[in-house]
């Protein structure tokens, strides 16, 4: 009695096990899974894809790589929270998302008129970098890369040159950023919380007439037919980087991490290259098909400079931490020195 017991807990053993290597071999093909808003085919699709392809080469068995543009995944915030419950592995985010994760990063995109070049916001982000991605890693991301993708310029309906000429209009804004919105109401403008997916419906019925984006977002969504307005002001970058959530990366063997790290960091280099040679590209094809460029005159400018000094005791310490704030200015301050005369 007990030799037929034993014998079929011994078939049973061997029958589960025959049925568990197909799963446990399917359990071992990675996947990585990277979100975006960025759209399809653009330069930022482009690279992505190639940082996937890299890392698909470096794999053994059946690795499969997804890139999810266009916002398919949801907003930013949404974004990361997908990352987070694992149905995404990897995104990249602009400051509107990276923020979720670590507040600190806001200091890059989120004062206005603080850096007046390339050369200051790369300066800036160096000096800043180890610290700022030892903060992800705290928070169980590794940024594997740093872009940015233009200057954000006021797109509108109808022609505006002075801070008080958009007080009469209504602007996009994240939904995710609800510091934002409060400061823009207390100085008279009108905030309509949306996501990026609805700026065009919204634009097109009037729900909004103002959109802060980028020439090349704005050439690529088509958002300039409706608002044929540009203000060429160089109010604030957007900054992102591509982050992977430490849990995937730590599933990595190190050969695996050093090409999707090479990878990733020269996808990085290429976009902040290209991005900024795009902006004055898609100006200039948004010219020829009835963009009006608005350039402020001098006093105008002050106008702006004032308002945007105006806002800093407002961003300290409420939409970027305290201390991160003065480190941007110190460095700022520190570079300035050192181009002098």
């Amino acid at each position: 009695m007990n030799s037929m017991r034993t014998h079929r807990l011994i078939i049973q053993f061997i029958l589960v096990l025959a049925w568990g290597l197909p799963l446990l071999s399917l359990a071992a093909d990675a996947q990585l899974k990277i979100g975006s808003l960025v759209p399809k085919n653009s330069l930022y699709h482009r690279q992505l894809m190639e940082v996937g392809e890299a890392w698909k080469k470096s794999q053994t068995g059946s690795p499969r790589f997804n890139v999810f543009t266009d916002g398919s995944q949801g907003g930013e915030a949404e974004m990361v929270r997908r990352m987070r419950i694992g149905q995404l592995q990897a995104a990249l985010l602009s400051v509107v998302g990276l923020r979720d994760i670590e507040p600190s990063i806001a200091a890059l995109q989120n004062l206005p008129l603080a850096f007046r070049s390339w050369e200051e916001l790369d300066y800036v982000r160096e000096k800043m970098r180890p610290g700022m991605e030892k903060k992800f890693l705290d928070k169980g991301y590794v940024v594997l890369a740093w872009g940015d993708a233009g200057w954000v310029r006021f797109f509108s309906k109808q022609a505006a040159f002075s801070p008080e000429d958009f007080k009469k209009m209504k602007f996009f804004a994240w939904g995710a950023e609800a510091e934002q919105q409060e400061i823009m109401k207390s100085l008279g403008y009108t905030p309509v919380p949306l996501e990026p997916s609805d700026i065009l419906p919204s634009i097109q019925t009037g729900m909004i007439n103002v959109v802060p984006s980028t020439p090349y977002f704005a050439l690529a969504s088509q958002i300039y037919n409706t608002a044929p307005h540009m203000l060429e002001i160089n109010w604030a970058p957007i900054v992102g980087a591509f982050v992977i959530t430490k849990k995937s990366w730590d599933q990595m063997s190190p050969e695996v991490q050093s090409v999707l790290r090479t990878s990733a960091d020269s996808a990085g280099a290429v976009i902040r290259t290209q991005a900024r040679k795009e902006v004055e590209e898609a100006v200039d094809a948004m010219k020829k098909r009835g963009l009006q460029v608005n350039k402020p005159n001098a006093e105008q400018l002050k106008e702006w400079r004032t308002l945007s000094e105006s806002l800093y005791p407002r961003i300290r310490g409420k939409m970027v931490p305290a201390d991160t704030f003065d480190e941007v200015f110190a460095h700022l301050k520190a570079y300035r020195a050192s181009k002098s005369p």
